[in-house]
């Protein structure tokens, strides 16, 4: 059975739906209260917003591809509170992220990696840390997806009691393509759900 959301989060994301909506009409929503359409996230859902390409969101995280300066602003005007940025800076020449997103008085974090070497289990654990703790509703993104993939698999496992194959479909369905991250990610898992 999915659940609303409380009261403040139908504000939040009737506002983030003026400019961005859901791809898809959560079925739980009766016809008599419309306007809860965009809040049912129990399930990851298909998401449009601004220009971004691939964006997927669920509990008020919002998963994507990168966004541009006018994204995040449509961010800021929807409710987003933190912006979690995946990509290294030189991924991004001539673009600040960190300028823009803090500029419209949005918490930035930064937890740059980019390659199956540099995801380790401290850039496992972090994100778990932050996917827990963080300001919501926040957005996470790299340039594809294909990294937040990676990092949802074990916070879904771990802290979200989904079980392994249920939190690979997620991330898959969120953008995840690499092999070798997907390999990490299950590594990970395992040995961190003996603990």
């Amino acid at each position: 059975m999915k659940r609303l959301l409380s009261p403040s989060w139908v504000l939040v994301l009737a506002v983030m739906a003026s400019g961005c909506a859901a791809a898809t009409t959560p079925a739980a929503t009766t016809p008599k209260d419309a306007s809860l359409t965009a809040i049912t996230t129990e399930t990851l859902e298909p998401y449009s917003c601004g220009g971004i390409t691939r964006m997927h969101t669920l509990g008020g995280v919002f998963l994507a591809s990168q966004p541009s300066a006018a994204d995040f602003e449509q961010a800021k005007v929807g409710g987003v509170k933190t912006v979690i940025n995946l990509r290294l800076d030189s991924e991004q020449s001539g673009f600040d992220e960190r300028a823009t997103v803090t500029g419209l008085g949005l918490a930035y974090v930064h937890l740059p990696w980019n390659g199956a070497e540099q995801l380790t289990d401290e850039v496992f654990t972090r994100a778990r840390e932050l996917l827990s703790t963080a300001e919501r509703p926040l957005l996470v993104h790299c340039a594809s997806a294909n990294r937040v993939g990676a990092l949802w698999i074990p916070w879904r496992v771990l802290d979200g009691g989904r079980s392994l194959e249920e939190a690979v479909a997620e991330a898959k369905t969120i953008g995840l393509k690499t092999g070798d991250y997907e390999a990490k990610a299950r590594d990970y898992v395992a040995r961190n759900a003996r603990r």
